[in-house]
């Protein structure tokens, strides 16, 4: 009979208690000891939800107190030198150092660079290797994971990011493969210690065999695993790849020395019979059968139809199973209790989708059939007619002409990302709110104070173009999902984005409209404060669909060009209503982008188009701008300029002025204005004068002055209004220091 398995589940807890556990040991409300019994709490939880549903072993290792990346630098001792000067107390205050620059303990110190976990919203901190770069095994918090399941009657199979894709998805000052011997005998060492755990099965994940890989990379896969295989010959490998097609490297996945191999059958299901073809006498083949991206209901039948031969053939050797790890998921659809009944019938969540695995073991069986989905015909043809010409009328230079005009903005004009703190008491409004509390008139009248509280504190902080700073949006794109027909709205459609930073994904169920204006009212009432200008702030049509749940029955293309539409009509108002500036924010674009660089015209052909679609009407004199995070966007320089901004604004500090050699570029970079940011915002640590004056000197070094601005790395909304003004009175006056060198 086939086996049920998951690649991972999610680790914030059903009620977000992972989240609120780390943000009260931060604020030093409670103790680690009690942070230790949440998350010990909330493993119990996900394995008893494994075990309840059947499935045949638990995942163990895939709970993170920030990052599973992380955890796998600290496992293997790649601490950058910069956080051994005032090292924390303990372990778990160093991670907290290295995630976010500060713990309960320890000295501040610039954390980690984060950027987006291949294609999803989920942010991972990236490795730093020195060229002498050397490792050493510290497994205890996975030993002891393994046998806290062990002790609770559970079979464990730990799950492990595999070396070649560790090595990968770091940054080096040489070629990071070159470290590959260095590292090998810490995984050795590591499979050793699982298997005298008494583990018999390990999954490895491999994510990077769905990349267009170099072929040095493909041609150490083999002799790798042969080291790994032979270290500990009793333990079973899963080697686990997801979000892709395999293409090429299928053969090399399957004639690795590893027990079994699981692909993605949601991302790639033609590949189902290659791989039957290529699998070994003895090896297993795992199968992502369900979703683990999205929020809807598996096609049970039609893998019942598809896999019961598959079933005969294998038996046991059949393992069926989401196709990435749940962590993009929410976790219990069974906490929803306002979606109508008709709603709920079409979702599952993580929980749910366990019990689909089971349910699609006994149809395999042939204990009952189920019925199959049927999908709606593609509209892609007409989408691509519709977006065949969406570039402005107007050159970008003779729009920057009327547009300087228009501001008399000073050289290095400063500004923010948009977003401001959102104190607990605007919380506690909304919520009030929400629940029928207070009216819609006292709700409104607060969120005036809000803006006006806003603009004050700009204007005193010198800050050249303002921002209404959002006190009335819970999310950049669930607020957007409230206002616009076609969405559906969760009440605790939580996952994790990165640390303890949720979202709340809104659901497209249907065709998307906008049946009144959305931010207009805000934005006006903020310009009517002052006699600087004020940015409209809109989320973008690629990042709404993006980080919403999509439709599965049309293309991807559809929703947004439905999006694209409806923020138009916004736009055209804003303009209308005299908000001369508007930034329409796409820091999603990149992680839309297919895994396989043959995949990606075809995706940038509709998305680009989509947005330029939102601002093609606007005058000249209106400056459009952009912002994108966390992201690396050197492969995607070409389509970010087809972008048509007037001025991007880009996450920069956090990764060390990293990205800014791509919009530089020796080779053209971004031709239109550029704003890098300047200091990192999820940082609690406030950015001296100094240092901020160092490193725009570094960035005028690359960008002429007259092209660029200066603000922040993102929006300012986790943050506290205490940190939010000393760090943008320092960034204000580094731009003024450099305005008067520049002058000299």
């Amino acid at each position: 009979m086939a086996q049920t398995h998951i690649l991972g589940y999610p680790r914030i807890g059903a009620g977000r208690e992972l989240k609120k556990a780390q943000e009260a040991y931060w604020k030093g409300e409670i103790s680690q000891q009690r942070l230790l019994a949440v998350g010990a709490e909330i493993r119990r939880g996900n394995w008893q939800a494994q075990r309840d549903a059947g499935l045949s072993r638990v995942a163990v290792g895939d709970f993170a107190w920030y990052d599973q990346v992380l955890n796998h630098t600290l496992m293997f001792g790649a601490v950058p030198p910069r956080f051994d000067e005032g090292a924390a107390e303990s372990k778990l205050d160093q991670y907290f150092r290295l995630a976010r620059g500060r713990a309960p303990s320890g000295e501040p110190v610039a954390a980690s660079a984060m950027t987006k976990w291949f294609d999803t919203n989920y942010h991972y901190l990236v490795p730093e290797f020195a060229a002498d770069q050397s490792f050493a095994l510290d497994s205890d918090w996975l030993l002891e994971e393994v046998r806290e399941a062990q002790s609770q009657g559970h079979r464990a199979k730990p799950v492990v990011i595999g070396p070649l894709t560790y090595l990968w998805l770091g940054r080096a000052e040489g070629e990071a493969l070159d470290l590959l011997p260095k590292l090998l005998p810490c995984y050795e060492q590591l499979l050793q210690q699982i298997a005298g755990a008494g583990v018999d099965w390990v999954q490895i994940d491999e994510p990077i065999l769905g990349l267009d890989l170099p072929a040095a990379w493909c041609d150490i896969f083999a002799p790798a695993y042969q080291q790994l295989a032979e270290a500990a010959p009793s333990l079973k490998l899963l080697l686990a790849t997801y979000f892709s097609s395999l293409r090429e490297n299928l053969p090399l996945a399957f004639s690795l020395p590893v027990a079994g191999v699981h692909i993605d059958c949601v991302r790639a299901p033609e590949e189902l019979a290659a791989a039957v073809e290529a699998l070994g006498e003895d090896q297993v083949l795992s199968v992502g059968v369900l979703n683990g991206r999205n929020v809807w209901r598996g096609d049970l039948g039609k893998w019942q139809r598809q896999l019961q031969p598959l079933e005969r053939q294998l038996g046991e050797r059949l393992w069926l199973s989401a196709s990435c790890s749940l962590l993009h998921c929410p976790v219990d659809l069974e906490t929803e209790t306002a979606l109508p009944a008709e709603q709920l019938r079409k979702l599952a969540y993580s929980r749910q989708k366990l019990n689909e695995l089971g349910q699609l073991q006994s149809l395999l069986k042939g204990e009952a059939t189920a019925a199959e989905g049927s999908a709606a015909p593609s509209a892609a043809a007409a989408v691509a007619a519709e977006l065949e010409d969406t570039w402005r009328p107007q050159a970008y230079g003779e729009r920057a002409a009327l547009q300087r005009e228009r501001w008399q903005l000073p050289s290095l004009p400063t500004t923010t990302i948009g977003s401001f703190p959102q104190t607990d008491l605007l919380r506690k409004v909304r919520k009030q709110f929400r629940s029928g509390e207070i009216s819609e008139a006292d709700y409104k009248e607060h969120l005036r104070a809000e803006i006006a509280e806003a603009i004050r504190r700009q204007e005193i902080l010198g800050l050249d173009v303002l921002v209404h700073g959002e006190a009335e949006r819970n999310d950049m794109v669930e607020y957007f999902g409230e206002q616009l027909d076609g969405f559906v709205h969760t009440g605790n459609g939580w996952v994790q984005s990165y640390g303890s930073r949720c979202v709340k994904p809104p659901i497209i169920f249907g065709d998307i409209s906008r049946p009144e204006p959305m931010t207009v009212e805000w934005s006006s009432y903020a310009q009517s404060l002052t006699q600087k200008p004020v940015k409209g702030m809109l989320t973008g049509p690629v990042t709404i669909l993006n980080w919403s749940f999509p439709r599965e029955d049309i293309p991807r293309s559809e929703s947004c060009l439905q999006i694209a539409k409806a923020l138009r009509q916004e736009v055209l108002d804003l303009e209308a209503a005299g908000i001369g500036i508007i930034q329409i924010d796409e820091p999603a674009l990149r992680e839309g982008v297919p895994l396989r660089e043959s995949e990606h015209q075809d995706y940038f052909s509709w998305a680009v188009a989509c947005f330029r679609y939102t601002c093609s009407k606007v005058k000249p004199e209106t400056q459009i701008h952009t912002h994108m995070c966390y992201s690396n966007f050197n492969a995607i320089m070409n389509a970010i300029v087809a972008l048509d901004a007037d001025v991007i604004t880009i996450e920069s500090a956090r990764s060390d002025l990293q990205l800014l050699h791509a919009f530089a570029g020796k080779n053209g970079g971004y031709p239109n204005e550029i704003g890098p940011g300047i200091y990192d915002i999820h940082s609690p640590n406030v950015p001296e004068r100094e240092e901020l004056v160092a490193r725009l000197r570094k960035i005028a070094e690359a960008i002429p002055a007259e092209k660029l601005w200066v603000n922040p790395d993102c929006g300012l909304k986790t943050r506290n209004w205490a940190e939010v003004g000393s760090s943008l009175l320092n960034m204000v006056e580094a731009a003024r220091a450099l305005r008067t060198e520049l002058a000299a």
